[in-house]
């Protein structure tokens, strides 16, 4: 029985609403939890503070510190997220995640570059954010004729996959080569910044550009990419322009995780689960599931790094750790649930 238009639509409202309030309450959380606790009074103290543009007290500058990261947190998981589901539909693949084509190789290659060269903050987010554009660029002159063809997505998808996954091992091989003639002194945070750490981050309007505006046209496309992905190989005969869309999924997805990676390094697992579990939760209408795998993993990366931050505070790990050690049992879970539906 089919769901009316109408009642979909609430439903949709309903669950988008539900995250954005999951969000703030995640944000919230972020911002009392740590080696130095605030209360919840202390937190709207601190808030009025910074809204007068003062802030004086500790509270304050905890408040202030603690929003900045966990802003950066958010646009990053929300950017990883987005850029999975785009893969998946591009790749054909539920196992594909935004670096499974080695967009973040180049990232990590272009910041290990940097840092090994002392080169400053700022440096190291320009080198990682060109070496991820430097291997869309390669990856797209590679696969060429495949972003070309207009029929069957069958023949590419392989054709990119395998390409993807080459010049993903030859970065790999310069990490290790950069990790091995690295001085002591540096090799600590060339190792956060493979895992993925979000110490450093800083709030910036770049980030969260690039995904609010991807997620604007690409919910604008939403129709289109449900229809590419459910009649792939006649959706040409649909009026669909499969080239044409294929470019467009290829580099929103690789705009997106240039963008993350140069936040946060290398942060697994946020692309491949939310995507997953939210297609798990609401089903695979890409006009719900696109904004929300984007709110889902911002929250999701948030609640990760603040377990990342406080769990043996005032020490930090990378918060590429906790999504890993999430993202393993909550991956499993999700492909076991789908099989015994499946299997039913």
């Amino acid at each position: 029985m089919s769901i009316p238009f109408n009642q979909s639509s609430r439903r949709a409202q309903l669950i988008l609403a539900s995250l954005l309030l999951a969000s703030l309450f995640s944000l919230a959380l972020a911002c009392c939890v740590g080696s130095v606790s605030l209360s919840f009074s202390e937190l709207l103290h601190a808030v009025v503070e910074l809204l007068q543009g003062a802030p004086s007290s500790l509270s304050a500058t905890l408040f202030e510190l603690r929003l900045h990261r966990a802003l950066s947190a958010f646009v990053t998981g929300g950017s990883l997220a987005l850029a999975g589901v785009l893969m998946q539909a591009l790749l054909r693949n539920p196992l594909a995640d935004p670096y499974v084509l080695g967009i973040s190789g180049g990232a990590a290659v272009g910041a290990l570059t940097a840092i090994l060269l002392c080169g400053a903050a700022w440096m190291v987010d320009l080198a990682a954010f060109g070496g991820a554009v430097a291997v869309s660029g390669l990856l797209f002159l590679l696969a060429y004729k495949d972003f070309k063809g207009s029929g069957s997505s069958e023949g590419s998808t392989p054709t990119l996959l395998l390409t993807g996954v080459i010049v993903s091992s030859g970065c790999l091989a310069l990490i290790t080569l950069f990790l091995s003639i690295s001085p002591d002194s540096r090799l600590r945070s060339m190792v956060f910044w493979v895992i993925g750490d979000l110490s450093g981050a800083e709030v910036r309007y770049t980030p969260w550009i690039v995904m609010l505006g991807i997620l604007a046209y690409v919910c604008n496309m939403a129709r289109v990419i449900n229809v590419a992905a459910l009649y792939a190989d006649s959706a040409s005969t649909l009026g669909i322009s499969v080239g044409r869309l294929r470019k467009i999924l290829f580099f929103c997805a690789a705009l997106l995780t240039a963008s993350a990676v140069s936040s946060a390094g290398s942060i697994g697992f946020v692309g491949l689960i939310m995507p997953h579990a939210c297609r798990f939760a609401w089903g695979p209408d890409h006009r719900l599931l696109l904004p929300a795998s984007c709110i889902a993993g911002g929250c999701f990366l948030v609640l990760a790094d603040t377990i990342a931050r406080s769990l043996i505070a005032p020490m930090q790990l990378p918060v590429g750790v906790i999504t890993s050690l999430i993202g393993v049992p909550l991956f499993l879970v999700q492909l076991h649930q789908h099989r015994r539906h499946q299997v039913k």
